[in-house]
């Protein structure tokens, strides 16, 4: 396989409320028995947040827009916007996700250089978090979620590469297992950076449960892609699916030397944006996936990168 890996966000504002359970932080390939299992997860949801960017046609960002310059629909109905606000500050809870099969090898050591130049640029002393978690025949938590560049950048450097891929079981776990449980949910932006060509044929759990996951954690997916063929293969659309439905965005470098420019982007990406908060009419709790349009009134222009729906709660 070859190796490939965008914005805006929506939070359900709630509290997750696990099933009490201890993992080991490495390796985290699942079993057979976990990834068939349903995923455990109670909130208490009254009202919903989106953070979302916006941009006009030339991926150029939007950052004076006000709350009536939006509107929210859900189950066809127009929802009343309770708060808004120019999001530009929040601290960072950021998961790494390197691919480290054996196909990215001639590309490997450019690729380390930067993701470690990234995590130099976007990291924020004493507010900002991010983790390292590698990804071939299994997924591993190369370094936990910390605001120390150099014990990140040791981390990113010290990856080799061999194996397969197993990309569905590194998202699942860097949103399940880690960005999860960092509390206040609703005080920090999650994200997740994938570097990866999209293919997958080692994970225990599917696409759509990784999905569910990050979606339940209020994670943004962002995509760099390392498919340097200029083919649109299937694991380039699987990078779009996982970005666009979680609001965030797909990068494909033209070569290999334009990837410090693709982590600028995304660095770029996580500091503009706004934050929206509504309480849905009618507030359900039946467990289901409530898809949301979230647009800019009469700008056609313009374009939101925001989650496409949330998780209620069952009840």
């Amino acid at each position: 396989m070859r190796v490939r890996v965008v914005f805006g966000a929506i939070s359900v504002l709630a509290l997750a409320v696990w099933a009490q359970q201890e993992r080991p932080p490495q390796p985290v390939k699942p079993t057979a028995e976990q990834a068939d299992e349903p995923t455990r997860i109670q909130v208490d949801v009254t009202r919903v947040n989106l953070l979302f960017t916006v941009t006009d046609k030339k991926g150029r960002f939007v950052t004076d827009l006000g709350k009536t310059d939006f509107e929210v629909v859900e189950s066809k109905r127009q929802q009343a916007i309770q708060e808004f606000m120019a999001e530009s500050d929040l601290p960072l809870r950021l998961g790494i996700l390197i691919d480290t099969s054996n196909s990215i090898r001639d590309r490997f050591k450019f690729e380390q250089e930067a993701a470690a130049e990234f995590v130099r640029s976007v990291m924020r002393q004493n507010q900002d978090k991010a983790m390292v978690v590698s990804f071939d025949t299994s997924a591993e938590l190369v370094s936990d979620l910390v605001t120390d560049t150099e014990k990140l950048e040791t981390a990113i450097r010290g990856l080799r590469p061999g194996g397969g891929t197993a990309l569905f079981d590194a998202i699942y776990f860097a949103c399940r297992d880690k960005l999860q449980q960092d509390q206040p949910k609703y005080k920090f932006r999650r994200a997740v950076v994938i570097l990866s060509d999209g293919e997958d044929n080692q994970s225990r759990y599917t696409r759509d449960q990784a999905l569910e996951m990050a979606q339940k954690a209020d994670v943004v997916i962002y995509a760099i892609s390392t498919n340097i063929t200029r083919v649109d293969t299937d694991g380039d659309k699987l990078l779009k699916y996982f970005t666009q439905e979680t609001g965030g965005r797909a990068f494909f470098p033209f070569k290999v030397e334009d990837l410090a420019q693709s982590f600028e982007d995304v660095h770029n990406q996580l500091r503009h944006q706004y934050n929206i908060s509504y309480r849905p009419e009618p507030l359900l709790t039946d467990g289901m996936f409530h898809p949301i349009d979230l647009r800019v009134k009469g700008r056609k222009d313009l374009v939101v990168h925001a989650r496409r729906g949330y998780y209620a709660p069952k009840m």
